[in-house]
């Protein structure tokens, strides 16, 4: 059985004796939160984010087919699975269910062994998937982020700058001289300087909608929405200098001798019909005149932030 109380699961009915009853069969190995309708269900689903959702179909009003798919509809909520509650017994009422989104079927009235098992297969499926689905979009050796959850990140917060009108910035950073690192001292040594460059750059990203991503190789991107240029800026001067502050030795990489990163910052408020590629190609340029600048600094875009 679960770790007690690991997992959280929203059962939804109408019928209080029936939420009674899965409240009794559930609580001893899952906190249970219940829901007598379809909108307070969906108002418990997007804020609480239940591991599963046991959710009846016939019920006064919005029923339990279109509260799924009002579920399935949103990006919060799509991926929880749901166990349909139901005394149908009919098989076209269960293909329906199955298209819709539904995972599996309990019928009524309840056997304990029945939901119990039911319940735990389903959340031993929604664990592995979380796991597969997390393992996904981390850069495998440095544990942060990868190029894979930047992007849907960055997609992300830039239809929401659409919607808001917020500056969203973008620093991209690159090691300096890290070829002749490795070359130096060897490529383990190197994997181990990109493990602490990435663990200094988390260490001072507090926000929690801030992102830092491994791009590749010796390549980092950190997203800063509702973040306009200057405070863009003054962020980027702190990642350089937690990283400076390493101290990790580079005999390479003059004049500092020490590891260091150049940076380059965009910022704009996204228009309608803008495309994110001009975000990242600008603090890309920003990059660039960071590198023939001299390295170990920050430069900005400065043409790139649209009122």
């Amino acid at each position: 059985m679960e770790n007690p109380k690991a997992h959280t699961v929203l059962a939804v009915d109408d019928s209080p004796e029936n939420l009674d009853l899965i409240k009794n069969i559930l609580e001893p190995y899952y906190h249970v939160k219940v829901a007598v309708n379809s909108e307070l269900a969906l108002q418990i689903a997007a804020s609480q984010l239940p591991d599963l959702i046991l959710l009846d179909i016939v019920m006064d009003g919005t029923d339990g087919y279109q509260t799924c798919l009002q579920l399935k509809a949103q990006d919060k909520t799509r991926n929880i699975p749901i166990i349909f509650l139901t005394a149908k017994h009919s098989e076209e009422d269960e293909v329906h269910g199955f298209r819709i989104g539904g995972n599996d079927y309990i019928t009524k009235p309840f056997s304990p062994s029945i939901v119990l098992a039911r319940v735990r297969t389903q959340i031993q499926l929604k664990t592995k998937s979380d796991l597969l689905e997390k393992l996904a979009s981390l850069d495998g050796l440095t544990e942060i982020p990868n190029r894979r959850a930047f992007d849907a990140a960055l997609e992300r917060q830039w239809n929401q700058s659409k919607r808001t009108g917020m500056p969203l910035s973008l620093m991209i950073a690159d090691i300096d001289s890290f070829k002749q690192y490795n070359d130096f001292y060897g490529h383990p040594m190197g994997d181990e300087c990109l493990k602490r460059v990435a663990g200094a750059l988390q260490s001072i990203t507090h926000r929690p909608e801030d992102l830092v991503a491994r791009l590749g190789g010796e390549e980092f991107a950190i997203l800063l929405p509702n973040t306009d240029s200057i405070g863009a800026m003054l962020r980027a001067e702190q990642y350089r200098e937690a990283v400076e502050a390493l101290k990790i030795r580079h005999v390479s990489n003059n004049p500092t001798a020490f590891v260091t990163i150049s940076a380059g910052v965009a910022s704009l408020r996204a228009h309608a019909h803008d495309q994110y590629a001009i975000l990242l190609k600008a603090a890309d340029d920003a990059l660039y005149q960071a590198k023939n600048q001299g390295r170990n600094r920050v430069c900005a875009n400065n043409l790139t932030e649209i009122p």
